[in-house]
């Protein structure tokens, strides 16, 4: 018997007619084909060279011979390689020379696009040989090598698509704000003041806070100002006292709503003269003047000065003293906290029963709290037709009917998802859908487009590799993974031993295919109870694989072997 993956010699006659006349043209020759067994790579099967050996006087030196190496197929079919010429050194022609003493010559790379039929086949080689208006009948060689290993054929349909992310953060910050203004000069907190609407409704926020237990106050901080038409240091101490004066009223009023202000909890910022505020609120005004009177204050560098211009201004421009000063006289409290969303439990509840309730987000967020692929659907849909505007749902849906197994739904839904935003997420998931479809180039272009949006195109494009025969690649591609591919990869690269760590660390450890393959990689590494297990595992997981395995030339050199036909009874 033959070993896999090692060349063997063979010789044989060509016996024709008279073989007196038929010796005097060409005598024996001798060829090594590499591989044996012949092997597919993409979409093509592969010779990559034969060894021809002319003693000498084997080839008349008139002579000339056409040799063709052919795929012969146990159903009859035949597929012919490259030809290649071969003539004695008085020959006419542009042959190859054969001396009269003989030669050795490499017969080089060929390729045949696959055909089922080639999976049981011979690799033969037919000769062709005349002398001058003298030709031999075509004549066929035993056989010089097995044909075909198919192995790559064994790549998975197990393309990734990706899911649009959600941006659901259940805990969000916020801020509310309130203001308290003051008299000039003064700093106590007026009763009258208490009455604004602000004041009321941040009141009224902190009772309903107090009692929300999905609001959480975190913290509050005061910026106290004063006008700047004082002197600097006055006006710094003007700006502390309204800030304590703030805080006084703060904390009675967080007393009365039963909410313990801790230490810390409430700081004060004084910030001395507001001249960003003055300038502010000059701005907003529609004083045909404002320009002039910023223009004239921006060139006085002088502090002292420039408050000495406020205040003469303020005298001529009554404006100033009635809607600009009296609003940078202020405590401004700005009160942190945070607002707590639905639980996970909730989520999944409102999802089934209150869609119409939740956000987008939460919606999104709350398909993924599911494992069945059923409510994970019902929840894209309800996205998808709630907020139809927004591309992800319509992605997710397809996301959901690609793992269900309907390819041509989820290529609609990802179709109309890219139309509405052409992404990386679309492209890789349209992608994904044109190789399940057998469109591989197209698929690839797709992909191309989608560069950088994740592993999961890294994972697709490693199977096109496969398919292409670039395993290197695969593997490289494929890495973030353990799967069935990446130990297909291996195995196809001659690494034998890697494809049975990686089998036995993905999910199909234990699956028909699973143990086909490191039945495979123990006949590639001739352990003969590595490959006879797995074939027993595989054959009694699916009945299917007993026929595959009886043609596989993979096994070819076990094929008489005892033990192995008791592993595929």
């Amino acid at each position: 018997m033959k070993s896999l993956g090692i060349n063997k010699l063979f010789a044989f006659s060509l016996v024709v007619g008279a073989a007196t006349t038929s010796c005097d043209i060409i005598k024996d020759i001798e060829y090594t084909a590499t591989p044996d067994p012949l092997e597919v790579h993409g979409d093509t099967v592969v010779l990559k060279k034969i060894d021809v050996t002319f003693e000498a006087k084997d080839l008349h030196k008139k002579a000339v011979a056409e040799v063709t190496p052919i795929l012969v197929c146990s159903d009859g079919k035949e597929f012919p390689f490259r030809m290649d010429v071969y003539q004695g050194e008085k020959a006419p022609g542009n042959g190859i020379v054969i001396p009269a003493d003989g030669k050795k010559v490499q017969y080089k790379t060929s390729s045949i696009a696959y055909h089922p039929s080639m999976e049981n086949a011979e690799l033969k080689v037919r000769v062709l040989a005349s002398k001058g208006k003298k030709k031999l009948d075509p004549y066929l060689s035993d056989k010089i090598a097995d044909a075909t290993i198919i192995t790559p054929f064994l790549v998975q349909a197990d393309d990734k698509t990706i899911l649009a992310k959600d941006e659901f953060v259940r805990v969000t910050s916020h801020t509310t704000e309130a203001t308290i203004n003051y008299q000039k000069a003064k700093f106590n907190v007026r009763a009258s003041e208490l009455k604004e609407q602000d004041i009321k409704e941040f009141e009224a926020f902190v009772a309903e806070a107090i009692s929300n237990e999905r609001l959480n106050l975190k913290g509050l901080n005061i910026m106290a100002y004063a006008s700047p038409e004082g002197e600097i240091e006055k006006n710094t101490n003007l700006a502390a006292d309204r800030a304590g004066s703030a805080q006084k009223y703060l904390e009675k009023m967080f007393k009365k709503a039963g909410f313990n202000v801790e230490e810390g909890f409430i700081t004060l910022s004084p910030k001395g003269e507001d001249w960003n505020g003055f300038k502010a609120e000059v701005q907003k005004t529609n004083h045909e003047d404002k320009d002039l009177i910023l223009r004239v204050l921006q060139m006085t560098s002088d502090l002292d000065k420039r408050e000495q211009e406020i205040k003469n201004m303020a005298a001529t421009y009554t404006f100033l003293e009635e809607s600009v000063l009296p609003q940078l006289r202020r405590s401004q409290m700005t009160l942190s906290f945070e607002e707590i969303g639905y639980s996970d439990e909730e989520l999944k509840q409102m999802s089934k029963s209150a869609a119409g309730e939740l956000t987008v987000e939460e919606l999104l967020y709350a398909a993924t709290l599911f494992d069945g692929l059923d409510d994970k659907l019902q929840i894209y849909k309800s996205a998808e037709k709630m907020f139809p505007n927004d591309w992800r749902g319509i992605n997710n849906v397809g996301h959901v009917l690609y793992l269900s197994g309907n390819v041509d739904g989820a290529r609609d839904k990802f179709n109309k998802a890219n139309d509405m935003n052409s992404n990386p997420i679309t492209k890789n998931n349209l992608g994904a859908v044109e190789r399940m479809k057998g469109n591989s180039t197209k698929a690839w272009n797709l992909y191309s487009e989608a560069a950088g949006v994740g592993e999961e195109l890294n994972y697709n494009k490693g199977i096109i590799d496969i398919e292409r025969g670039r395993y290197s690649d695969a593997i490289s591609n494929m890495n973030g993974f353990s799967t069935f591919n990446l130990a297909l990869a291996k195995l196809l690269s001659g690494d034998a031993e890697g494809c049975l760590s990686a089998v036995d660390a993905s999910d199909d450890k234990e699956s028909a295919v699973g143990y086909y393959l490191k039945a495979i990689a123990g006949a590639r590494m001739s352990n003969k109870e590595v490959m006879v297990n797995n074939l027993k595992s595989a054959c009694g997981k699916d009945a299917e694989f007993k026929n595959k395995v009886a043609k596989d030339r993979e096994f070819i050199k076990y094929f008489e072997d005892v033990d192995f036909k008791s592993a595929i009874q």
